[in-house]
């Protein structure tokens, strides 16, 4: 136990050492002359300060925790994880919009998120962040998994180090933190009515049967379990309504080689069989699958990414957060809508039955249904809000530098979106149409979140 809290410790340390650092150019390809002070009160900034005028560190610093929170904790799956994020953008940007003249509260837009408290008197918007960040992660990260007081020790002392490194009168210091945790508190309340609390405990349900057919979704692994075969009709999710960005229905089935069904699944058969030395890496750099840092978090790691590549502000990062947060959730939750609506066969059980039998992808296929790609829907949500809010960017994705992989360069946010969704193909893992559509599922939900009433 010792070693584990010192060990706790250390990697609580090399984030706050990365905060007062802020040298990151060489992680994550910043640009230096957008860098912001770090989390302590800058010189000649009033105490009332708009949250503008303080930069990111601090939600860098929990959404960094976050990563490796979700590399140990067990059950993280993407829809779980998807929810997470939801969650903590929401909390960070109703903690600080009183601190954000130009923008509006969007709980109330929100299905199912009741009245969370209100801002009066001055804060010290960092410290309100904080509050709110570690409240909320508290339950989010901690409660029932199998790794809490782990977590939340971490999520304790990196709160406490935050507001240790601040110099503040004690009355403005008492009243942003107790403003902060109230917002946190709030929202993970909200979360636990949402039909999901608690989602890592229940990832593979055995009350769920398949249905069957000869196109319907079966386990292509021995023993495998479906994954979150409920979660279209028990979550909540957050702007849409059950349906929306449903997209079109994948190919009818056949086994005529003249279909559109055969043509997809050959297409596939004949790429896995002749993957170039990149496109394997492709496929691997964004494998993102169980015990590394998922989908969703690749997701949040580009956003947080492209915020320090412009040299982004509290306000903005808070704003940002909360819009990709709910992309990906939301992003997820339309694709498990279609995964369970079409329960459609996946080309490793397609090209083993029909064209050959011996042939495998260069990837394990996930436990559940093939239509649409989640990797696509949420990784498309999630970029076409950060476009709508910075523009189609260029940047190099660092995500994977301490797991093996070289740094990848793109000349757009959408050059990343589209290497993401073939990544899926040259896997082994999915048809074209699946890839397609969840593009095109992924556009229609961020359009939904980027529509909420974000500015006054």
């Amino acid at each position: 136990m010792r070693n584990g809290k010192r060990l706790a410790a250390a990697a609580i340390s090399v984030v706050l050492l990365f905060l007062a650092a802020l040298s990151l150019s060489s992680a994550v390809g910043r640009t230096q002359s957008n860098a912001k002070d770090p989390v302590a009160q800058k010189p000649g900034v009033s105490p009332d300060a708009p949250a503008s005028a303080y930069g990111m560190d601090v939600p860098l610093a929990y959404y960094h925790l976050s990563f490796m929170l979700s590399k140990r904790t067990g059950g993280i799956t993407p829809p779980v994880q998807a929810r997470i994020f939801a969650y903590m953008g929401l909390a960070l940007y109703e903690s600080v919009v009183g601190g954000m003249p130009h923008n509006t509260s969007i709980a109330k837009a929100l299905h199912g998120i009741g009245l969370l408290p209100r801002s009066d008197g001055t804060k010290y918007w960092p410290l309100v962040a904080s509050a709110a960040m570690a409240e909320v992660m508290r339950g989010l990260w901690g409660d029932v998994t199998n790794v809490a007081a782990q977590n939340v020790a971490d999520i304790d002392e990196l709160e406490q180090q935050i507001a240790d490194s601040l110099d503040l009168p004690g009355s403005l210091a008492r009243r942003s933190i107790e403003y902060g945790r109230a917002v946190g508190a709030a929202v993970y309340q909200t979360s636990r009515d949402d039909g999901e609390d608690r989602g890592y405990l229940t990832n593979f349900p055995t009350s769920y049967v398949p249905p069957v057919c000869d196109g319907c979704w079966v386990p292509t692994a021995p023993g495998q379990i479906a994954m979150q075969p409920f979660w279209k009709n028990a979550m909540t999710p957050f702007v849409l309504t059950p349906g929306d960005c449903g997209e079109d229905s994948p190919p009818a089935f056949s086994i005529d080689p003249a279909s559109d069904a055969y043509q997809e699944a050959y297409d596939v058969y004949v790429t896995r069989n002749n993957l170039t030395p990149e496109q394997i890496t492709i496929a691997r750099f964004w494998a993102d699958g169980p015990g590394s840092i998922n989908g969703p978090g690749h997701s949040l790691s580009t956003a947080t990414q492209i915020l320090q590549r412009v040299g982004a502000n509290l306000a903005d990062a808070a704003e940002t957060y909360a819009r990709v947060g709910l992309a990906v959730g939301d992003g997820v939750y339309a694709v498990w809508w279609s995964k369970y609506t079409y329960n459609w066969i996946r080309p490793v059980t397609y090209i083993n039955r029909y064209i050959d039998p011996a042939w495998g992808a260069l990837l394990p296929t996930p436990p559940f249904p093939e239509y649409t790609s989640a990797h696509s829907g949420q990784t498309s949500a999630a970029i076409n809000t950060l476009i709508t809010l910075w523009g189609d960017i260029a940047y190099t994705d660092h995500t994977h530098d301490n797991d093996g992989f070289a740094p990848r360069t793109f000349a757009s946010l959408t050059d990343s979106m589209n290497e993401t969704a073939v990544s899926r193909l040259y896997a082994g893992i999915h048809f074209h149409s699946a890839i397609d559509e969840g593009i095109d599922q992924g556009r229609c939900v961020a359009e939904k979140i980027d529509a909420l009433p974000w500015r006054k």
